[in-house]
């Protein structure tokens, strides 16, 4: 398990990634893999120091040391352990499986031991040295970080003022133009106090402008910079500006004393922003002190860990860099070099704990060199499977190019580095508590006891191995990913258990949010683990995007569309977030909200939760028992074998999805498949439950019927618990609990089922193939009908088919019954050709076939005109060209409408055609009449709050054509409402009596229950 940091409530960003890792875990243990619950919980860095600053009011690590450090450390801890209990107690409200009393913390003596463990090893391989090297730093955290830090969600948009200052030119050479300047730019004013040089690009274009008695260098393309009118004077390579020297903008400060400042070659100069020219100042740019060193010119570091100038800066010592933009321009305006001034937006770094503005220092830092594992890195990053695939390419992109990876922090709260150094040189890496106490020469009784942690652990002192001095701790702890990469060793007892980690090395599957962590942890993990035993520490990396809000917007408590973990989970119900996670493609960003909640709802949960209300509110009135000797299946109706084919082929599916971390594939299926439960299966079945009768009263051929219903239904609805019980655990075991625990079935919850395996025996694929075109063909009909404004309850004659294949043809006998019942309609008739149905009218789409074709349009129209409809018509939809003699034209190059012959209504879809005869006659309204009339009656009997088995009384008076629509469907109103009597006059006044109007006939209808 990634841990997560106990440093604040969950998020419903970390409950995305939670209900993953739950998901898998559930599925194989019901697979009945071993499994690790063990939760981890990320327990010391920066991150926390932070918070407990706030909590404080410090502002400063000044302030913290005046507290003491122990104090701040041990509050830190206190925090560790509140927001632990917190984010259990979140857990587990979102059903997150874990031995909770066994969770796994990165503060603890294991974890920071087994890294001092990995450091040890680096140090033996000569990995680990101490640079100086300029680096990003947060002046209110007083520390430097890592370029994996800040690469992804450091960056945040903000304006900067760009500015443009004139560095006069000292000798031009052979111009010798009095007033020469270059022209450069910069959005860190305050770095211009360290200038040492400036950059051309050789092979660029360069120019010298005049403008108002001055001259200018800068780039051609870069001529756009300049304010008001100018003059090109001359134009050159930018290699004939190499060594032109100029004053520096702030000569005058005692630490530009003895600098030369002049003009370097450096391919990296683009033509993308600023003039073309780029000021060098190599103790405040990281890129610039690169070229520093290989041209060998001086470095100047102007500030200190809170980011004031230090001594050496005159009137700006003191000063912090945020607050000497202004005093730095009027300087130069005294000057006469300042140029002009604009608003320049880009993405710049920020601290990703405190948000504040980075700068970029020259500091001296403890790394691990990098280039001696590249090579071992990439090839065990290729051993691991990705999901996205897209992980890999951006993994290895990062290992390629990533600098040595910084590993120390000047904080207080967090890994100690077991590294000691010495003034003569040596340091020495310690690599376990052992090593140190047989190592230690001082302070050791001092820290025995106490976590290994600042300050207990800096009391302790050992002998430099090479000249026996007295030496310390560096002060520095460690970079945060130290702590969470080394769990797949530290977690599985690497250094005391080989046998135990050998069992569970390496993790089958990880998860954690791109595109963050393919930097952080994924990376950290794969150092690690290379570093220790050159191996892969899993075999499986699941990792998913990133969490915005319904409109696709970043969650942010200030904009007010920051959803809380807490809110969610009572107002959507974990379940409804569950399965919002899991139908979500893992590599898209996740729009989450209450709106995507409801559709959940309204598309999964709510008609899966009626499907199984519909069986348990039969099954009662039924007594059916679940126990009890159940039809074969090859003696069931077609619908039953139908629905358990279905089911069996979506446990196949559900399964591969699952092996294959597809969970969005999963949610697909299972929508689906509850489409053909909830809409096809149940409301086809439906009168094999309600009809008269107990299961005990009723007749033999009733009595099978009625039971292979109860039991087709009831198996799918337990196989369905177990398959989706990974996904939405609190349903699925609500409806367990009902339908098996609580009738002595089964295990004493669906979470400790066994995962359901396909029958292929029951799978039967031509039966599901003509089911599918029945629902096709009938949803197809009912949108005719719509399309006519004809209700459903309205039988009418005829129905039309046509099919896109003979052999779908053919099976329209075997579906018939189907049609005719969907649609009640009173016969099928099969069409060879769509044009029976309907016709088609073929045009050519003129706003794409003119620019292409222009004045041939008038062929092409003169082709299509003797071209067959039909035919143009099933190759459009079949997405192939159409040959129309010299022409060949693309299916969008073709606009097809539909021409409804008379007295049809019809639908065209994907190769089908369905059509519907609107004709009705006296017959078939009278019939049409009395099924509104039943339906009118069961709405009564709901509204008169009838039970579903009550039997009735029922009296319908009105005219005598309504009369003589009752006598003919006598039968049909007493079976469709239980009716005992039906009666015409004579109406109790303690009856439920409504008046109705079916078209123009008035009737007065009462019911009371027998």
């Amino acid at each position: 398990d990634g841990p997560i940091t106990a440093n604040n409530p969950m998020g419903v960003h970390h409950a995305w990634g939670r209900s993953y890792k739950d998901l898998f875990a559930r599925f194989r243990t019901m697979q009945g893999y071993k499994q690790r619950y063990q939760n981890g919980f990320d327990g010391q860095g920066l991150w926390i120091e932070v918070e407990v600053e706030k909590e404080l009011g410090f502002s400063s690590k000044t302030d913290i040391e005046s507290y003491g450090v122990d104090k701040f450390v041990t509050l830190c801890k206190e925090r560790v352990q509140r927001f632990s209990d917190v984010i259990t107690k979140q857990s587990k409200q979102l059903a997150y499986w874990m031995h909770w009393d066994n969770s796994y913390h990165t503060m603890a003596d294991d974890n920071n031991y087994t890294i001092w463990y990995f450091l040890k090893t680096c140090h033996e391989r000569g990995l680990i040295y101490e640079g100086t090297d300029v680096m990003p730093w947060c002046p209110r955290c007083s520390t430097g970080l890592s370029e994996h830090e800040i690469v992804t969600e450091g960056y945040v948009e903000i304006v900067h003022p760009g500015l443009f200052v004139k560095f006069p030119v000292i000798d031009s050479g052979i111009r010798r133009t009095p007033n020469e300047s270059i022209l450069i730019w910069t959005t860190t004013p305050w770095t211009l106090t360290s200038n040492c040089a400036a950059a051309v690009n050789p092979e660029m274009h360069y120019v010298k402008v005049s403008q108002k008695e001055e001259f200018y260098y800068l780039a051609k393309s870069r001529l756009t910079s300049l304010s008001g009118e100018y003059e090109i004077v001359e134009e050159f390579k930018g290699a004939e500006l190499i060594g032109l020297c100029y004053d520096g903008p702030f000569d005058e400060l005692p630490a530009q004393r003895d600098v030369e400042h002049r003009i370097l070659a450096w391919d990296e100069v683009s033509e993308g922003e600023g003039t073309g020219i780029v000021h060098i100042a190599p103790g405040a740019g990281k890129e610039d002190f690169a070229l520093g060193k290989r041209e060998g010119i001086s470095t100047i570091a102007p500030l200190n860990d809170q980011g004031d100038f230090i001594e050496g800066f005159d009137w700006l010592t003191g000063l912090n860099v945020y607050d000497v933009n202004d005093r730095i321009y009027e300087n130069l305006k005294e000057k006469g070099i300042f140029y002009r001034l604009e608003k320049y937006r880009h993405r710049y770094p920020h601290c990703w704990r405190c948000g504040s503005e980075l700068v970029f220092r020259l500091v001296d830092e403890w790394f691990i060199r990098m280039d001696p594992l590249r090579e071992s890195l990439a090839r065990v990053t290729q051993n691991i499977n990705w999901i996205p695939e897209f992980g890999m390419k951006r993994e290895l992109d990062w290992i390629r190019n990533m600098d040595d990876w910084m590993i120390s922090k000047k904080r207080y709260y967090g890994l100690a580095l077991p590294i000691y150094s010495c003034d003569c040189g040596n340091f020495e890496v310690i690599g376990s508590e052992d090593e140190l106490k047989d190592r230690s020469i001082e302070g050791w009784d001092e820290f025995e006891g106490n976590s290994p942690h600042r300050p207990w652990i800096d009391s302790v002192k050992i002998a430099c191995s090479k000249c026996g001095t007295k030496i310390s701790r560096i002060l520095d702890v460690g970079n945060p990913w130290l702590d969470a990469g080394i769990v797949s060793f530290s977690t599985l007892k690497f250094r005391e258990d080989k046998d135990y980690w050998n069992d569970w090395f390496p993790a089958d599957w990880i998860s954690e949010s791109f595109p963050g962590q393919y930097r952080n942890w994924f990376y950290s993990l794969l150092v690690m683990s290379t570093v220790l035993v050159d191996s892969e520490p899993c075999k499986n990396i699941f990792s998913y995007a990133l969490m915005r809000d319904e409109n696709g917007e970043d969650m942010h408590k200030s904009k007010g569309n920051a959803i809380w973990f807490e809110d969610a989970a009572e107002k959507m119900g974990v379940d409804a977030m569950r399965w919002q996670f899991a139908r979500q493609n893992p590599a898209a960003n996740l729009n989450f909200g209450f709106g995507t909640a409801d559709e959940v709802r309204r598309q999964f949960l709510i008609p899966l939760w009626n499907v199984y209300s519909f069986f348990v509110t039969y099954a009662n009135i039924d007594e059916f028992d679940p126990r009890a000797e159940i039809p074969l299946i090859s003696e069931r109706t077609e619908l039953d074998r139908w629905i358990l084919s279905e089911l069996n082929s979506l446990t196949r599916e559900v399964t591969r999805a699952l092996e294959s971390f597809e969970p969005e594939n999963v949610t697909r299926e299972v929508e689906q498949f509850t489409e053909y439960l909830s809409n096809w299966y149940i409301r086809r079945s439906r009168r094999r439950f309600w009809k008269s009768g107990l299961l005990s009263d009723s007749s033999e051929d009733s009595n099978h019927d009625k039971l292979s219903a109860y039991s087709t239904l009831y198996e799918t609805l337990v196989t369905l618990t177990k398959l989706l019980a990974p996904v939405v655990p609190f349903i699925t075991e609500s409806i367990y609990q009902n339908l098996v625990t609580s009738q002595a079935l089964g295990k004493e919850s669906v979470h400790l089922e066994e995962y359901p395996v396909t029958d292929r025996n029951i799978v039967e694929r031509e039966l599901s193939e003509r089911t599918r075109l029945a629902m096709r063909l009938s949803s197809m009909g009912r949108s005719a009908r719509s399309k006519a404004g004809i209700k459903v309850r309205q039988p009418l004659e005829h129905i039309y088919v046509h099919t896109r294949t003979v052999n779908e043809l053919g099976m329209l006998p075997l579906i018939e019954d189907q049609l005719l019942d969907e649609l009640n309609v009173k016969h099928v008739t099969p069409v060879a050709d769509a044009a029976e149905i309907v016709s088609f009218q073929i045009q050519p789409n003129l706003p794409v076939l003119g620019p292409r074709y222009g004045k041939k349009l008038g062929a092409i129209r003169s082709a299509l005109e003797l071209a067959d409809p039909s035919d143009i018509k099933v190759l459009v939809d079949a997405g192939h060209n159409i040959e129309l003699g010299e022409f060949t034209l693309e299916p969008g190059e073709i606009l097809i409408s539909a021409i409804e012959l008379d007295g049809v209504s019809s639908v065209i879809d994907s190769g089908y055609a369905v059509g519907i005869s609107s004709d009705i006659s006296p017959e078939l309204r009278e019939e049409g009449t009395a099924r509104e009339l039943v339906h009118r009656i069961q709405n009564m009997r709901r509204s008169a709050g009838f039970e579903i088995s009550d039997h009735i009384n029922l009296w319908i008076s009105g005219s005598d054509e309504l009369s003589d629509i009752v006598e003919k469907h006598f039968t049909y109103f007493k079976e469709e409402t239980l009716a005992e009597n039906i009666s015409s006059r004579d109406i109790p006044v303690d009856c439920y009596i409504e008046n109705h109007d079916l078209d123009g006939k008035k009737a007065t209808v009462a019911v009371m229950k027998v």
